[in-house]
């Protein structure tokens, strides 16, 4: 049985060629409608529809004959520039509201000031050597900044790619040590939680890693120019002087390239070691993340859009494409809870923001801040909320419907880094129905699989994708073959894209409700991160001998990090060594790496071949059954693990 709907749309939203049928009562029965089932019609359609500018139309929208593991390239022939897509509008509306915490008020840069900024910035890079394919990368907060280097980048032909300055130096350099960027764009500090932290240090530190950099160019952020000291650090300049030679209103050269052409490179959480260097396509990111924006929420000129994020999610890349539908968008950089929790609700009233995302965890710490909207705020504007990161505990829906607005969309969204879009999301047809995401997305051929490869409903399975679509990353940097690519993806079934994490599909709505993850990633708090990065920095620290990192997960659906440590025989874990540690992690990565629990435990369970079972301890301290013990060299290292009272309330 399923919960009555929240909200219920009035009429269709979407009325294109795109929607052939309507979902049935019985979603096992109704699900494979046109757009999956001729997924080439459906993006030739939308390329159409979508007016996307290019140069050179394509020979075929996708390469015949080709499976899902196989990687077909789209729309081969095609030329076309991101940047210009995302500038295609020029004139005097608001492209970018900006605003954050510390600062004295509301920034506007329109779209014509916009593409002009993006124009001198292409020319500079231009001009300091970069060229089509090189790499520029962004250490910077959720400001105009990064919107205007990112563009510019794409502008020209390059590769971008980002991370948020909570990131510590190891972090930033396990990631961009690997892509050798030419130009690193940074602040010189940013404001967090009521205080000014400095950058230049972790700055220092990445750039001295980092033998490839031609310049570093120095945003000022929270202080003037002429307070900040750039000395230290190499080839530094700040960006007014980095700009001053190629000023001008000149008309952007925008560099026509093929679909498949490099545009993002993302990272993954680093589970099993160094974060893997996701390539994502000109073309696949723009088309996917614009169908998302146009068709599944609604966007047009008319929205003024913001999503709480950072640089370093891709909710950030998500969130800018948006200038795509010509809609406005609002950064906001800082805590959303300062100088009030309300802070982001003020500017739905003060801006008139139309849809608003934040990640799945910041709706339980309203609740429980006892902040309600509705009593406080107008919210006239607002008919859509988005949530992602993690997923939405039932709890959250009543409190949006409760203590935020009644007569809103709530999208709750999922997909992830490695396709930089969505599998399942909102959709402004459907209804909202209580703890589930509303429906597979358009041309997603996503459905949940038993351990026989079978598609099961009304119970768990691995949520896979059986078809192709244009935002799969083209390769990975340095991958040998696509060795890393194929083990990613396409080893527990073959020809069948697995995504890693289990879900439900409710055979009466269609709609999803998510699990988790189903290896050993850490999401706390919708920031994804693997076990590999606390490794690093617990391995520093000569008293501990092993430690094991799992993710554990309350009924609510918000997951924590528990770190186990083995340590040395003559050492003792204690409060001063938690301190330590906790300090180590927080500054070489970030205060969101920190684990919520730390604990002492005698021995680390292994496999037959030596390695560190992640899955198997996560099971036992969720209360679960590990079914695969004869993997284990040391099966009864699992005993230690069962009923521990200091995660068991946690849990309950």
């Amino acid at each position: 049985m399923t919960s009555s709907a929240f909200w219920l749309p009035s009429a269709s939203h979407i009325s294109l060629p795109l929607i052939k049928n309507t979902p049935g009562r019985d979603a096992r029965k109704s699900y494979g409608p046109w757009s999956i089932e001729e997924y080439k019609n459906f993006w030739e359609t939308w390329w159409e529809y979508g007016g996307f500018v290019h140069s050179f139309p394509a020979s075929q929208v996708v390469e015949p004959d080709l499976s899902i593991s196989q990687v077909p390239r789209w729309f081969p022939g095609a030329r076309l520039n991101f940047a210009e897509n995302l500038l295609r509008f020029r004139d005097d509306k608001v492209a970018i509201y900006a605003t954050g915490e510390g600062q004295p008020g509301i920034s506007t840069i329109t779209y014509n000031e916009l593409y002009q900024l993006v124009g001198t910035l292409s020319r500079a890079l231009k001009g300091r050597g970069v060229q089509v394919g090189h790499r520029v990368v962004g250490y910077l907060p959720n400001c105009p900044a990064a919107i205007q280097a990112m563009l510019a980048t794409a502008a020209i032909g390059a590769t971008w790619s980002s991370t948020s300055p909570d990131f510590g130096v190891t972090g930033v350099l396990e990631r961009f040590h690997q892509i050798d960027p030419s130009i690193l764009f940074s602040v010189e500090a940013v404001m967090y939680n009521g205080k000014v932290h400095d950058h230049l240090a972790k700055l220092t530190q990445v750039v001295a890693g980092l033998k490839c950099l031609k310049k570093v160019v120095i945003v000022p952020f929270v202080h003037k120019k002429d307070e900040i000291d750039i000395s230290g650090i190499p080839n530094s300049i700040f960006l007014d002087d980095f700009l001053r030679e190629w000023e001008g209103e000149i008309e952007i050269e925008f560099e026509q390239v093929p679909f498949h052409h490099p545009l993002f490179i993302m990272f993954s959480s680093g589970t099993t070691g160094v974060p893997k260097c996701m390539v994502h396509s000109v073309g696949g990111t723009l088309v996917q993340i614009a169908k998302e924006h146009v068709l599944h929420c609604d966007l047009s000129r008319k929205d003024v859009f913001t999503y709480y994020t950072t640089t370093g999610w891709m909710m950030w890349n998500w969130l800018v494409v948006g200038l795509f539908s010509g809609c406005s968008l609002v950064l906001y950089d800082g805590s959303p809870l300062l100088p009030t929790p309300s802070i982001l609700w003020d500017l739905v009233d003060k801006l008139g923001i139309t849809v608003l995302g934040s990640g799945a965890k910041w709706f339980g710490v309203l609740e429980e801040k006892g902040v309600k909207p509705h009593e406080t705020h107008n919210l006239s504007s607002l008919r859509a909320i988005l949530s992602t990161g993690s997923p939405l505990p039932p709890r959250s829906f009543k409190y949006v419907y409760r203590d935020i607005k009644q007569d809103i969309m709530l999208g709750s969204i999922t997909g992830g880094t490695d396709i930089i879009s969505c599998f399942m999301g909102s959709n402004p047809s459907l209804p909202v129905y209580e703890g589930e995401i509303q429906s597979r997305n358009l041309a997603m051929a996503v459905e949940a699989w038993d351990e026989n490869g079978q598609p099961v409903y009304d119970q768990s399975g691995e949520l896979v994708c059986t078809k192709p679509f244009p935002s799969m990353p083209t390769d990975f940097w340095n991958d040998d073959g696509g060795k890393k690519y194929t083990k990613a993806y396409f080893s527990a079934y073959p020809d069948t894209w697995t995504h890693g994490d289990y879900i439900i599909i409710n055979s009466l709505t269609g709609g999803i409700t998510m699990l988790g993850r189903s290896d050993g990633t850490l999401n706390p708090n919708g920031v994804r991160f693997g076990s590999a990065e606390i490794y690093a920095i617990v391995e520093q620290f000569e008293e501990v001998s092993d430690s094991v990192c799992v993710g554990q997960r309350n009924k609510a659906g918000e997951e924590r990090v528990v770190l186990f440590l083995k340590m040395q025989e003559d050492e003792e874990f204690n409060q001063e060594f938690s301190r330590r540690l906790a300090q180590s992690i927080r500054s070489q990565l970030s205060s969101r790496h920190v684990p919520s629990v730390m604990l002492p435990v005698s021995e680390i369970p292994y496999t037959l071949s030596g390695k560190k079972v992640e899955v198997a301890v996560r099971q036992v301290i969720q209360g679960q059954v590990v079914k695969n013990k004869a993997a284990l060299s040391n099966p009864e290292s699992l005993n230690l693990y069962v009923n521990l009272p200091q995660l068991q309330n946690w849990y309950m």
